[in-house]
């Protein structure tokens, strides 16, 4: 993720992941400063059209995903009484690769470049990313709400292994279940990298 691009990419991920986690770093334009602000450059892709970013993957390898920022910041963006409630709620969304695994933190793409195949291309550089650091899997999770990155995934060869029902986080985030989806990695992946 080129450097200077972090405003950008925070918008973007907003764009797509707002409602999720507007209950934990609202207000907006606060939560895009902390997402610009907490950015792992090495944990994420991007798609570049004309100069600017136009989609963004992000993906958690080695401890850390494209989304930073810990408790210690958390508290010094919201305070001690706001923070605490929101950790809880991003404790919620915490999730952890297994070992060989690549965990995806999520894909976004500008509404203006939708529907010409910058989420496949995102996805393709995802799995060479995965098969360059030994990964046997990509995990990705998509909530009820998405049917669109279901497709996506589904058409870039993930397949659904289970579906949570979480009713208690319709009101909180918008959502009532997630299902969790698996891609085998190929070693054939590390040399599909495509350019846009």
């Amino acid at each position: 993720m080129p450097r200077g691009s972090e405003p950008r990419v925070a918008a973007l991920y907003w764009e797509a992941f707002g409602r999720k986690l507007g209950t934990a770093l609202n207000p907006p334009d606060k939560a895009r400063a902390f997402l610009a602000a907490h950015l792992h450059h090495d944990r994420g892709v991007v798609a570049v059209v004309d100069g600017e970013v136009a989609g963004v993957a992000g993906y958690q390898l080695g401890g850390h995903g494209l989304m930073g920022g810990g408790a210690d910041d958390v508290l010094s963006a919201y305070g001690i009484l706001r923070g605490l409630p929101r950790l809880a709620l991003l404790a919620l969304m915490e999730r952890r690769p297994a070992d060989g695994e690549l965990v995806m933190d999520g894909i976004a793409v500008a509404p203006e470049h939708r529907g010409k195949g910058i989420g496949g291309l995102l996805l393709c550089e995802i799995a060479a990313v995965a098969a360059d650091h030994s990964c046997r899997r990509i995990r990705l999770d998509v909530i009820d709400v998405n049917p669109r990155a279901r497709a996506l995934y589904e058409r870039q060869g993930f397949t659904a292994v289970r579906t949570e029902k979480t009713p208690y986080l319709r009101n909180l985030m918008g959502f009532g279940a997630v299902t969790t989806m698996h891609r085998p990695v190929a070693p054939a992946d590390s040399t599909n990298r495509r350019q846009a």
